[in-house]
C-alpha cells in the first residue's frame, strides 16, 4: 500500500502469523510509534528485553489474581459512578461512566494516588492522540511529550515508596526506573483506551441492536458473549504494528527486510472465512470469542481480564440500574478513529422515578 509505504495484513490466519512470529515480524524499530512517544516498554521490545520489560507486571494481571483483587472495587467503582448520573436520566457515558471507571481501576491497579481521574484521563488523552498522530505519519506532538512528563512526576513518589507499597514500586526492583515509568504509561493508556472502548462499544452495539439486546435482557449470560462479539466487530485498537527482520514471502507478497507490516485487526475480525455474516453483531455467535482484539503471540495485551471483568461489570449493571436505557436520538454515538476505535461522545438517555 504506498499510502502506507508499507503492507496491509487482512486475513486473520495472516494475521495471526505475523503477531505469533516476532524474530520475523518485530515491533522493535525506531519508527514504531508508541515508542516515539513514551520510550522502550513492554509493548515496543522483543525477545529478551520484551520479557525483562513485561514480567515484574505479568504476574498480577493474571486471571485468577485479577478476580480475586478487582471483582468488589470495580463493581464499588461501577455503582459509585451510576448513583452519580442514576438520578438525571441522561448522560454522556464515555466520560461519565466508561473512562472515569477504566482511569480509577488502572490507576489503582498501579498504586498511583488515587482521586484525580481527570488529570488521568487529560495525560491518556494526550499520548493516545500523540500515538495516533504519529501512525498517521506525523511527529509526537508537544501535548505528548508535556503529557507523558507530567506523568513521570506522578509516578515518581510511588516508585520511592519501595518495595510492596505499590506495584510500580516492587517493579522498580527489577527494572531501571525510566523502564519503569515507560511501562506504567503503555500500561495506563493502554488500560483506559482497552477498558473505555469495550465499555462504550458495547453499548453502543447493544443499543443500536434492539433484538439482541432483547436477548442479552431475558438470559444476561449471553452478556459475556455480547462483549466478544461487540470486540470482533469494533476492537478498541483496529491495527498493529510489525517491521519484517528479513526478506520474507508472506500470503504470496515478497516483504523486504525493514518494511511495515500493518496488522488490521478490525479486517481480520470480519474475515468472513472465520466468521459467518461478519458485519453482523450476533450475541450468539459460537466463535466470537476467536476474535483479534487483545492480539496475540508474545504482545497479547497484558491486562485483558481486567479489561473483561470491567466491561462485564460495567454494561451489566447499567442495564439493571438505567430502566429503558437507550441511544440519544437527537445526538447519535458510532465508533470512529484511525487507530483506536470507540464513540467520541457517548449519549443515552433512560427512565427516571420522576417520569
Amino acid at each position: 500500500m504506498p499510502a502506507l509505504d508499507g503492507w496491509l495484513v487482512l486475513r486473520r490466519d495472516l494475521a495471526l502469523h505475523v503477531m505469533g512470529d516476532a524474530e520475523t515480524f518485530t515491533v522493535d524499530d525506531a519508527r514504531f510509534s508508541t515508542g516515539r512517544v513514551v520510550g522502550p516498554s513492554m509493548l515496543t521490545l522483543d525477545g529478551d528485553a520484551h520479557q525483562h520489560h513485561r514480567a515484574p507486571f505479568a504476574r498480577p494481571f493474571r486471571l485468577q489474581p485479577v478476580r480475586e483483587r478487582f471483582t468488589d472495587v470495580v463493581a464499588d467503582e461501577v455503582d459509585r459512578l451510576l448513583d452519580a448520573i442514576e438520578p438525571a436520566g441522561a448522560a454522556e457515558l464515555r466520560r461519565a461512566f466508561a473512562g472515569p471507571l477504566a482511569a480509577a481501576i488502572v490507576t489503582h491497579s498501579l498504586g498511583l494516588p488515587e482521586g484525580d481521574t481527570g488529570a488521568v484521563l487529560g495525560w491518556y488523552d494526550a499520548i493516545v492522540a500523540a500515538v495516533t498522530e504519529v501512525t498517521a505519519g506525523g511527529e509526537v506532538p508537544a501535548a505528548g511529550r508535556a503529557a507523558f512528563a507530567e506523568l513521570q512526576a506522578a509516578i515518581e513518589p510511588a516508585l520511592d515508596r519501595g518495595p510492596g507499597s505499590s506495584l510500580l514500586a516492587d517493579a522498580a526492583g527489577g527494572l531501571e526506573r525510566p523502564a519503569v515509568i515507560s511501562n506504567a504509561a503503555v500500561m495506563l493508556f493502554g488500560g483506559i483506551e482497552t477498558t473505555e472502548g469495550m465499555i462504550a462499544n458495547a453499548i453502543v452495539h447493544l443499543l443500536s441492536n434492539p433484538d439482541e439486546l432483547a436477548l442479552v435482557t431475558v438470559d444476561p449470560g449471553l452478556l459475556p458473549n455480547a462483549i466478544e462479539e461487540s470486540l470482533r466487530l469494533e476492537p478498541a485498537a483496529a491495527m498493529v504494528d510489525r517491521y519484517a527482520t528479513a526478506d520474507v514471502e508472506l500470503g504470496g507478497a515478497a516483504i523486504r527486510g525493514g518494511d511495515l507490516v500493518r496488522v488490521s485487526v478490525a479486517a481480520a475480525n470480519r474475515d468472513p472465512s472465520a466468521f459467518a455474516d461478519p458485519d453482523r453483531f450476533d450475541v450468539r455467535r459460537e466463535n466470537a470469542r476467536q476474535h483479534l482484539a487483545f492480539a496475540r503471540g508474545p504482545h497479547v495485551c497484558i491486562g485483558m481480564h481486567l479489561a473483561r471483568l470491567e466491561a462485564h461489570t460495567a454494561v451489566r449493571r447499567l442495564l439493571e440500574r438505567l430502566p429503558g436505557v437507550r441511544l440519544d436520538p437527537a445526538r447519535p454515538s458510532a465508533p470512529a478513529g484511525l487507530v483506536f476505535r470507540k464513540p467520541p461522545e457517548l449519549h443515552v438517555l433512560w427512565s427516571t422515578t420522576s417520569d
